[in-house]
């Protein structure tokens, strides 16, 4: 019997209760991306997911199992734009009260998105305040249910119906890319992967100023690191988790990392050549193809896009010095 947080069947239980609520998000395809790599590339367009990330899915996993007392006192989260866009959805979905705190340098579409879903935001300073501690705090004096950005099962299942879906449109592959802050979606995915193609190679990436996962890998225990300094909000994550931490153990094969400068080169290449509007966290995977971080000569691989949530005069800000991958 595993001891890990979540196995295949929590997927596909997850998978049945998001059926008719989450899209069903497209697996895109561009032969510009194929000549460029050497590969077959197939990019699981989850930015045109509800509230434009993965993030949806685990939220909601998560709601849906309330029972009647967590539902009548509310939910309570802490992230940096996506998970918090995800839980306050989820919970005007399900009729119930959601306070979120997040950063006060998030990103002001997240924020307003986050807000116009109904939630209540509390803002703290991501480098001198301990976002898991003020959570905790929030929930214990009013009651809330918190849920974690990544270490819940829940969440965590929720997350690996991304690869479900991508495996029942395009079938085996050789390769997979997920991106990695915390955790949350390279677990859930790998653990479909694992389960459904036990040789497909299963790759993590996160950005190179916070390689808190590549470290806690090679050294067999979580390693915790300051909160990284990258363009990818979405993965400043201190450390793994430590449901998620295991599952990467098991299943994972690799974790690479990538520059800032190599994350603009792909929101380009994406905004350019395929025309899809991806966050800097969203491109971790796609930026791993692209710069070589992952050897993929001659193989079908699957690329996760994990959001496109981003203030759009920012993206022209990144993207102007790039010249989209031509």
């Amino acid at each position: 019997m595993s001891t890990l947080a979540i196995d295949y069947d929590d997927v596909v239980a997850a998978h049945r209760r998001l059926e008719g609520i989450a899209h069903w998000t497209p697996a895109l395809r561009s032969a510009t991306a194929d000549a460029r790599t050497g590969a077959t590339l197939h990019f699981k367009a989850e930015h045109l997911q509800r509230v434009g990330a993965f993030k949806f899915r685990g939220g909601y996993n998560a709601i849906n199992q309330f029972d009647t007392r967590q539902k009548a006192a509310g939910v309570i989260a802490f992230s940096s734009g996506n998970h918090a866009q995800a839980i306050a959805l989820s919970a005007r979905l399900h009729g119930i009260r959601a306070v979120i705190v997040m950063p006060e340098d998030a990103p002001a579409i997240k924020i307003a998105a986050t807000r116009g879903y109904g939630a209540e935001v509390v803002l703290y300073d991501r480098y001198t305040q301990d976002r898991e501690a003020l959570g905790r705090e929030l929930a214990e004096s009013q009651g809330l249910t918190l849920i974690p950005p990544f270490d819940h099962p829940h969440v965590m299942a929720g997350q690996g119906t991304v690869a479900e879906e991508l495996f029942d449109d395009v079938g085996e592959l050789d390769t997979l890319i997920v991106p990695l802050g915390g955790g949350g979606l390279l677990s859930g995915c790998a653990t479909v992967a694992r389960a459904r193609y036990p040789n497909c190679r299963i790759i993590g990436v996160e950005p190179e100023a916070g390689n808190d996962a590549q470290r806690s890998l090679a050294s067999g225990k979580i390693v915790s690191i300051d909160t990284p300094r990258t363009i990818a909000d979405g993965a400043q994550t201190q450390a793994l988790g430590t449901l998620t931490f295991p599952v990467l153990q098991a299943h994972v094969d690799e974790i690479v990392t990538v520059s800032d400068a190599e994350l603009v080169d792909a929101m380009g290449f994406m905004a350019v050549r395929m025309k899809q509007f991806v966050e800097p966290t969203g491109c971790l995977a796609a930026a791993a193809a692209f710069s070589g971080r992952v050897a993929i000569d001659e193989r079908r691989v699957g690329i996760i896009l994990s959001g496109g949530n981003v203030d759009w005069i920012r993206f022209a800000e990144l993207i102007s010095s790039s010249q989209g991958g031509t």
